[in-house]
This record gives structure tokens, sequence and C-alpha cells, in this order.
């Protein structure tokens, strides 16, 4: 009976071995564990980065803008800098640089159409390749160096386009007749004086901020990146004044006495012309009263005004007041063209 409450350690050699061991053990298993964690971790890590491997996008679009003044940039200049990212490589399908088959199809579609492709943008490819300060003659001279390595035989164009403005017509023909002329989309069409009323009634400076930045089914600027400020607000103007009757039509409608003091406010050699203000600016809101702008030869509307005094209309012409913009809209426009256009106005009234 008594050996069965016997020690195991029975020398102290045996009590240092258990001792020691008591250490060692412990020691041992932590090491293990870390190591198995820490392999485990970097498995992982290993992992996600051949996931991200995998799903890294086949190429980077860097947009730089190419050196020299602009609307100077060769056709190899643009490319180098801009439409090489995607076309070197035929990156979201656009055609390679050099493949016969690929360009086969672009260049039988003519080099209007690919140039207006490149300027507006088509399924991939943004306008201007991306680059919106390019101008519109760089974006040609990309695609007809393009173009001309796959065998076509498209001219490049030699100097940039006039940086004059065009007339709202001239605008007019080249962008906006496109859909106004027929109403395509809902556009309102040139003439149709119930489509635009409403529009303008909202005031002149949103219409023209709805031009610039697109609306509805409409792009921004018509599809024509490179028109101005300037000419996308004189094609407004001349599509709204030709669909809600010109000035002269205006003045006609004025009882007698105000078109006969109108004809005599006309102006002197050399000074202003105040109806060709009105015409080009004014009547975009006094033809029709929009606004509450006082209608051409209205006698009632204009009576509290120019008791006022002509400088007091003056001045509201030219800084601007309630939802006049200052110069009707037309910074260009001098002091006195602006008094001109008061005086044309104020004289038909009277």
């Amino acid at each position: 009976m008594s050996d069965q409450h016997e020690t195991p350690i029975k020398t102290p050699r045996q009590l240092i071995i258990i001792v020691v061991l008591a250490f060692i053990v412990p020691i041992t298993l932590i090491i293990l564990v870390s190591q198995l964690v820490t392999s485990g971790e970097k498995g992982l890590q290993d992992n996600q980065n051949a996931v991200l491997a995998r799903i890294k996008a086949v190429g980077e679009v860097t947009i730089a803008a190419p050196g020299g003044p602009k609307g100077q940039a060769t056709g190899a200049e643009v490319y180098n800098q801009v439409c090489k990212t995607c076309h070197e490589a035929g990156l979201a399908g656009a055609p390679k640089v050099g493949d016969k088959a690929a360009w086969a199809k672009v260049i039988a579609q003519g080099q209007p159409t690919a140039v207006n492709h490149a300027m507006s943008g088509i399924r991939g490819m943004p306008a201007k390749g991306g680059n919106p300060d390019l101008e519109s003659v760089e974006v040609e001279r990309a695609v007809v160096f393009m173009a001309n390595q796959a065998g076509a035989n498209w001219k490049e164009p030699a100097a940039a386009a006039p940086t004059t403005d065009r007339t709202g017509e001239q605008v007019v023909a080249a962008a906006c007749g496109k859909c106004h002329q027929t109403g395509v989309g809902g556009a309102p069409k040139i003439g149709d004086r119930a489509a635009w009323t409403p529009r303008v009634a909202k005031g002149l400076p949103i219409v023209i901020q709805s031009a610039l930045k697109g609306h509805g089914g409409m792009p921004a600027r018509g599809g024509m990146a490179e028109l101005s400020d300037v000419e996308v607000k004189r094609a407004i103007e001349y599509m709204f004044n030709s669909g809600t009757g010109s000035a002269a039509a205006a003045a006609a409608a004025a009882p007698a006495p105000a078109v006969a003091a109108a004809v005599a406010a006309a102006p002197a050699a050399g000074a202003p012309d105040g109806k060709k203000v009105y015409d080009g600016v004014c009547a975009v809101c006094h033809a029709a009263g929009i606004a509450g702008a006082p209608k051409f030869g209205d006698k009632a509307a204009w009576a509290p005004r120019l008791k006022t005094g002509m400088d007091a209309l003056y001045a509201s012409a030219i800084k601007g007041k309630a939802a006049m913009p200052p110069k009707g809209g037309n910074a260009s426009l001098s002091d006195a063209e602006v008094k001109a256009a008061v005086d044309y106005m104020a004289a038909a009234a009277k």
C-alpha cells in the first residue's frame, strides 16, 4: 500500500529534468504556434496580391497636354501625348496604329466623320481623347496621322482654325441646325415661337448655361466642343430671335407714333447704332416682354421707367437690374453702345 503513494521523482536529477521540461515545452509550443500564424498571414497576403494582380486594369489613361502653343501641335505630337495610350495597344476597342484591317472601316467613313467622332467622342473614347484643351485642328491632325499609318491618304490641316468668333447664324448652320431645324429629340425648332418662349422666359442666362453644359438629349455646346462661350450665346440669341419675331416685327406691331419716333432716333454718322445693338442683344427679351422686360414700343410699360430719367436707365442697362444681366449679357458692348440701344427703345416708347 505504501508504494501507491510514492512520488515518481526519486532523485535530484529527475527533479531538475522535470523543472527544465516545464520551461522548454511551453516555450516550444508558443514558437510553433507563432510560426504557424505568421506563415498563414503571409500566405493570405500572397493570395491577396495575386488577386489584385489578376484584376488590375490592363492600362491606365494619362492625359498630358502637348507642348508648344495651343493649336500648333503636330499630329504625331498629339498622338504621342494623348492618343497613344489606347491606340498603341488597342485598348477598349481602339483601332491600333498601323493595323490596316482595324482602320479600314474608319477610313471608309471618310475624314470628316472620323474627325467628328474624335471631337465628340464615340463608344469608349471620350471627346478629344479626354483632353479638352486640344484645339480642333490638333485633333484632326492626330486623326489624319493615325489613319495615314494604316494606308489612308488624308491631308493634314496646315494651320489652326481661325480664332475669330463666328456669328450665331454660322454656329447654327454648323451645329445647332442639325436638331433645331427639324425638332429632333424635342429640340425647339427655329421659328417656333411657342416652343422657344417658355424656355427663354426662364432667363437667357439659364438657357445659355444649358447649351454650354448640355441638357436632356442635347450634348454640351451642341456636340462641338471647340465652340466658345460667345459663339454658343450668339447661336441661342439667333435661334430665339428667329422664333419670337425680329425687332422689325416688334416695331411694326407698335403704334405708328412710336415707329416714327424710333426712325427719328436714327444714329448720326459715326455714332453707335442703337437699333443694331437692340436687334442683336436686347430684342431677345424686349421684343416679347420676357422676364418682365418692357416690350419694345409699349408706352404703358416704359412710362414709369422713363420718369426715372435717362441716366437711371443707362445705369440699369449697363450694370444690370432684376433678371437683366449687365449689358444685356453681352459684356463686349461698350457703354456708348448700351446707351444707344436704350435711346432707341426709349424713343420708340415716347
